[in-house]
């Protein structure tokens, strides 16, 4: 059972750095969180 709630609590933090990165990021410049970016956590998270 501690699986699911691991996978919460990592889920919960992911979608917390995405968040925080596009308010950044969103702060320094009025464009849009960059493709390459999203693809970088995107591969970051299927390493883990």
């Amino acid at each position: 059972m501690n699986t699911r709630r691991e996978d919460r609590k990592r889920a919960a933090l992911e979608k917390q750095i995405d968040e925080n990165l596009r308010r950044v990021y969103e702060q320094d410049t009025s464009e849009q969180v960059p493709d390459r970016f999203l693809t970088l956590l995107e591969r970051l998270r299927e390493q883990d």
